[in-house]
């Protein structure tokens, strides 16, 4: 007993040990790559590079560096926050709307008649595109700014829902209605976790589109937001907290998009693989 207890242990250690290793390396390389994608941007601005692309006047990291600086060292927070707030707002809509729609639609033969034909021909319009019906269509900024973010996600979510539900495989259908299922349980039991999986990337999709779209929205009338600090440096030809600016929406759309990633594993842990990994 106490031999395959201590042997049980010294597998335990060994394989903590072996996961540690490659947690560490993965750390290194992915740190590694941060540094040799700024690395190469300040090498190239140092030397200005000009060969079909022009370095010449393109910010520095450390220009940028500079700007960072000098952006969180005055109440960053009312930029931030108001951005923040615009995203999640429109991505909460969008994934109530665009799941629920996009399981009707994909379940029900007339409702795809009555409702997708409109929607598709939405979809390939420009969020930068609605800025004007935007105006029009709310009675202030801030909604407009909210419904640009809201149309980032929606589509996203929508689409792979619709596909999500199409696809629920047939063999599980059949086996249901074999075993006397009704509708609704077939429908609730088999062809809305199957969607599940689809769902779950158009919500992480969704969530990067919102980030995407906020510069756009924020044109629109912001006096706060990280994207209207972007265009206004753009305005103005200060093009450091331009390039700051991305890098900022583009962090924290990865960090929001990780988080959804995140929760949708969490929520469905089935669906989980292992990716290969090479000495």
């Amino acid at each position: 007993m106490v031999d395959r207890l201590s042997f049980l242990l010294s597998q335990l250690f060994q394989k903590s040990e072996g996961t540690s290793r490659l947690n560490l390396l993965r750390v290194f390389l992915r740190v590694l790559s941060l540094v040799l994608f700024f690395g190469i941007w300040q090498f190239l601005c140092a030397i200005k590079f000009q060969f079909f692309i022009n370095f010449s006047f393109l910010p520095s990291p450390l220009e940028v560096l500079g700007a960072t600086v000098k952006f969180f060292s005055s109440n960053p927070m009312m930029h931030l926050q108001a951005s923040v707030m615009r995203v999640l707002l429109g991505y909460a809509i969008a994934a109530v709307l665009g799941i629920s729609l996009g399981i009707v639609i994909g379940w029900f033969q007339k409702i795809e008649d009555l409702v997708f034909l409109p929607l598709e021909i939405l979809r390939p319009i420009p969020a930068v595109a609605w800025i004007p019906l935007a105006i029009l269509m709310f009675p202030d900024a801030e909604s407009g700014m909210v419904y640009i973010t809201f149309i980032g996600a929606f589509f996203p979510i929508l689409i792979s829902t619709i596909k999500g539900v199409e696809g629920t495989d047939l063999l599980l259908l059949r086996v249901g209605q074999c075993l006397g299922a009704q509708q609704w349980q077939v429908f609730k039991d088999i062809v809305v976790p199957g969607a599940m999986p689809n769902i779950a990337s158009g919500l992480v999709i969704g969530m990067g589109n919102s980030w995407f779209c906020l510069v756009t929205a924020e044109i629109l009338a912001g006096r706060f937001g990280i994207g209207y600090l972007t265009w206004e440096s753009y305005v103005t030809s200060n093009y450091p907290p331009i390039v700051m600016g991305m890098l900022l929406i583009g962090l924290m759309g990865s960090l929001s998009s990780f988080a959804v990633d995140r929760l949708t594993h969490v929520l469905m842990p089935w669906r989980v693989t292992k990716k290969g990994t090479s000495n």
